[in-house]
């Protein structure tokens, strides 16, 4: 048997793990600060926080997103990025416990604890997927985006029957999660080990690239990751607003946006799918960020067709998110430019996500009316279809 015939079935072994590993980084990328929505109003009462510092609570992981992601790439380079990940995933578990405990102040800690690790999680897994999965960066990416959709949504659906029976309450109904980073911890160490003490050496090799934040085209891509960002998080923190303002049942909105998580569960899989077919990128980009931009146009001449806005939105989402995720690997030469930009584009992208729903909601206030911040959304997610336009060209950021 020939050496490259017995090692196949290793090399298929390996694939397979780190597919695994992927996968179960995933389940953990959205689930633990996703469930703190459905709940917010028992912590606001238990804790008595103002509307303020409810608010401040839910958008605490974003700002980490945003201020942590920059630092995720030198932690890779001098951990590895394997042992990267595992740590991550251990603050991670550490958060989620700590902001379940009953001793006041370690929600806060608990709550950035959790925005810190997903921060560098979200960096650090396009870096994986292109070290790991050079030929198929698109798929892993549909896959892995599609499992954490999933995970939210089982998650945003749960919190609330399992603060309702359990005695602990909330408490609970938060910790549980800590159980899926722990799996993900559990199952990752043994592959940790077999790369032995030296690893980190190896997995984090000293190359030269280019800084993405000196590219035009690193920046093209972090506008896309960003306006998109803002089109998702708009959604989420308003859309059941906007329905129950026009008429509809609190029950019915909450429905909608159960139907968007799914949705975008199923278009994150099929862009997955289509996304390596073409020669680059520039058409899916840009009809996806054109549903985007029919969902603003249409939930402001056209309320009555609400349902058919939140499908072509959620369809929109999930496709831009699993673009945007996967340009941070087409774009680059090698996986440590790869979490450059990630962590650049991430930055950037979550700071703007995190100022999207305030923003939404001041102009709101300022018109007195849902329309004039739906029509300005409408406007970028015009930008944004011009983004993904030049983002999607078929070209790399420069070596050094």
């Amino acid at each position: 048997m020939s050496a490259v015939t017995s090692k196949a079935p290793e090399r298929t072994a390996r694939i397979g793990f780190a597919l695994i590993g992927v996968l179960l980084i995933a389940v953990n990328l959205r689930v633990s600060f996703v469930s703190v929505g459905p709940v917010l109003g028992n912590i606001s009462s238990d804790l008595q926080l103002s509307s303020a510092a409810a608010g401040f609570l839910t958008g605490l992981p974003l700002i980490a997103f945003a201020v942590f992601s920059p630092v995720a790439p030198a932690v890779a380079s001098r951990l590895g990025l394997d042992r990267a990940l595992w740590v991550s995933l251990l603050f991670l578990a550490s958060g989620i416990v700590l902001r379940s405990l009953p001793v006041p102040g370690l929600i806060w800690v608990g709550t950035a604890l959790i925005g810190l690790a997903i921060a560098f999680l979200n960096v650090l897994v396009p870096s994986l997927v292109k070290r790991d999965f050079p030929t198929r960066v698109s798929q892993v990416t549909g896959s892995y985006t599609a499992t954490q959709a999933a995970f939210a949504a089982i998650g945003a659906a749960v919190v609330v029957p399992v603060a309702q029976t359990s005695p602990a309450g909330w408490r609970l109904a938060l910790g549980i999660w800590v159980g899926l980073a722990l799996v993900a911890m559990a199952v990752l160490l043994p592959w940790l080990r077999r790369r032995g003490p030296g690893s980190a050496g190896r997995t984090a090799p000293k190359v030269t690239y280019r800084s993405p934040w000196s590219s035009a085209l690193g920046w093209q891509v972090t506008l896309f990751m960003g306006l998109q960002s803002i089109a998702f998080y708009v959604l989420m923190a308003w859309l059941p607003t906007i329905e129950q303002s026009r008429g509809v049942e609190a029950t019915t909105a909450g429905l909608h946006l159960s139907v968007f998580l799914l949705v975008s569960v199923f278009a994150s899989l099929a862009t997955g799918g289509i996304l390596h077919r073409g020669p680059d990128q520039r058409l899916v980009a840009f009809a996806s960020s054109a549903l985007t931009f029919a969902t603003f146009l249409g939930l402001a001449v056209a309320p009555d067709l609400t349902l058919l806005w939140v499908l072509l939105g959620a369809v929109g989402c999930g496709s831009l998110i699993v673009i945007a995720l996967t340009l941070f690997s087409l774009r680059t030469m090698n996986y440590p430019q790869a979490a450059a930009l990630s962590g650049m584009a991430q930055s950037v992208g979550y700071g703007l996500g995190a100022a999207g729903p305030v923003l939404f909601g001041g102009l709101y206030d300022l018109s007195g009316d849902w329309t004039l911040p739906l029509l300005v959304c409408a406007g970028i997610m015009a930008v944004l279809a011009m983004m993904g336009v030049l983002a999607g060209r078929d070209r790399v950021i420069s070596g050094a």
